[in-house]
């Protein structure tokens, strides 16, 4: 097994949502690309959010996000991990997020893009009912995950009630 790393957070000063996965997937890693699976439903969901279609350009699909105050990170900073299922990681070391929030204010709704993701928050974080956080775990975008996608998005869709200012 080798040390696996996880990308830099896809972040800007607008962004009010983070939605955090657990750890990029193979197809992610060797793409460079966050949700790069084709099968990974994730821009499928984020882009019927907002009636739209995905952008085959990933640069224009981060845009895109990123437009919609939205910002992308892992919860898992590094581990190991034999294949690309959440249950294979070991090891797992866990983001910085105090100097993430610290740097970024205005992020007030933490999503978690299934239970891994949650789980190792959690157990690494923690939840702290003064931070000012509204938490959600969210049914994950990997096909490892079989939900049907209209079930998926409709769980989803609270981002867009996020969005809007009516918590």
């Amino acid at each position: 097994m080798q040390t696996l790393k996880s990308f830099p957070a896809v972040i800007n000063r607008s962004s009010r949502i983070l939605i955090l996965g657990s750890m990029p997937g193979n197809e992610s890693l060797r793409k460079n690309q966050y949700y790069a699976n084709s099968r990974n439903l994730f821009w499928k969901i984020i882009y019927a959010l907002f009636d739209a279609v995905p952008d085959p350009s990933y640069e224009k699909r981060i845009e895109f996000i990123l437009s919609k105050k939205i910002a992308l990170w892992d919860v898992i900073n590094n581990c190991y991990r034999e294949g690309s299922l959440d249950s294979n990681i070991r090891d797992e070391q866990p983001n910085d997020f105090i100097n993430l929030f610290r740097k970024y204010p205005d992020i007030k709704h933490i999503i978690f893009n299934g239970a891994k993701a949650y789980d190792s928050f959690r157990r690494h974080t923690g939840f702290n009912d003064q931070d000012g956080f509204i938490y959600k775990k969210l049914p994950s975008s990997s096909p490892a995950h079989a939900v049907k996608f209209d079930d998926k998005l409709k769980e989803w869709s609270v981002i867009k009630t996020y969005l809007s200012g009516a918590d």
